[in-house]
């Protein structure tokens, strides 16, 4: 069977500021999926990381359908009238435009989606991230389809050792869709290149060399670049199918172990340790830390199986911990170096404002 798995994910109001949705806000956003998804969805599943709400579907109308996509849309409104009734912070931040416009990539929320044959096996991760940035996917999937450090499998199994294809697109680039297809082992050294980018370059797509089959979709969304300013961080939501041809799921999981420092945190403007969190973790710490939270699913003629949560173990406290610790080392650095952003990816436009003004004062010393 053909099938379609589309995540969408969007901020529409939280409690207490960027913390945590209420249960009203989730609980209407259930209900419109479950109602305008009849006759249209297979199944669903809706959850929520940090301050943002995700709604994973699957159906058989293909990636980029415009009625799947205005189910979402319609109920993350519906999401956020409750949040406007609530008085939560942030109704509807994440929904950019007044009107649906046949598609939610480019009107704010986040979206992954692939299309494929089911195996008669298939899992699948779902990951959802808060207060961090598309990019803050790149270094995990490198890892995960690349580094036999990380993934075995590339060593130990034929199809998997046969490599990957990614496509990494340039999200600075805002008239189209610019994008670059680099394949593993081969071009491994330029992918790096890129990838070390995390603000311009990110992963959209990663096929299997063995069969050309998708492995991987990941959102590319950047606010900035749709709003034109500072209206919440990207947030982003990516989707990974595992085992056989693909890197195992514990080959997935295990680069998040690094709790590796990316963009985001508090007003998006600073850089933090991305700590992997249990399902339904709100934020605390300086509106953060940055966190992704990863739920795992199998799923047969489109039909979900309940989530395992695969960061609520043991061995991820431990993380959380060093997480915690690598967050707490460089929040003491406050504003200096590279515990702000740069001026690129600094998201508040206030201290370009600051620094104009500041630029009109400067003098050059006459010589003697």
């Amino acid at each position: 069977m053909r099938i379609t798995l589309t995540g969408i994910k969007a901020d529409v109001g939280s409690i207490g500021g960027h913390l945590k949705p209420s249960a009203g806000l989730i609980d209407a956003v259930r209900a419109s999926v479950k109602r305008d998804g009849k006759g249209l969805l297979i199944d669903h599943y809706v959850s929520s990381t940090g301050d943002d709400v995700a709604i994973l579907m699957t159906h058989e109308h293909g990636v980029d359908c415009d009625r799947i996509h205005k189910l979402a849309w319609d109920a993350f409104l519906a999401g956020t009238e409750v949040a406007k009734a609530q008085g939560l912070y942030g109704a509807g931040q994440d929904l950019l435009s007044d009107a649906f416009s046949g598609n939610a990539k480019g009107l704010g929320p986040a979206v992954a989606e692939m299309e494929f044959e089911e195996r008669p096996n298939e899992p699948f991760l779902l990951f959802t991230a808060d207060k961090t940035e598309p990019g803050a996917y790149n270094l995990p999937l490198y890892l995960a389809f690349a580094d036999p450090m990380y993934n075995a499998g590339l060593a130990l199994a034929p199809a998997i050792g046969k490599g990957f294809t990614f496509t990494v697109m340039d999200v600075d680039h805002t008239n189209g869709d610019r994008v670059i297809e680099l394949s593993t082992p081969e071009e491994s050294y330029d992918l790096v290149a890129l990838l070390r980018d995390n603000g311009r370059f990110v992963i959209e797509s990663i096929r299997s060399r063995h069969d050309g089959d998708i492995a991987a979709a990941s959102c590319t969304t950047r606010l900035k670049n749709i709003a034109g300013t500072y209206v919440g961080k990207d947030d982003p939501i990516m989707i990974v199918r595992t085992q056989k041809s693909f890197p195992a799921t514990g080959e997935i999981l295990a680069p998040f172990e690094i709790a590796h420092l990316v963009s985001g945190f508090m007003r998006g403007s600073h850089t933090g340790s991305l700590m992997p969190v249990k399902a339904s973790s709100g934020v605390s710490f300086f509106d953060g830390p940055p966190i992704v939270s990863c739920m795992a699913f199998s799923v047969q003629n489109g039909k979900l199986t309940e989530p395992v949560d695969a960061f609520d173990h043991p061995y991820w406290d431990w993380v959380r911990d060093k997480a915690s610790l690598k967050s707490h080392h460089i929040r003491q650095q406050g504003f200096s170096g590279p515990a702000m952003l740069g001026y690129h990816e600094l998201e508040y436009g206030g201290i370009r404002h600051r620094m104009k003004d500041l630029d009109e004062r400067f003098v050059v010393r006459s010589d003697g």
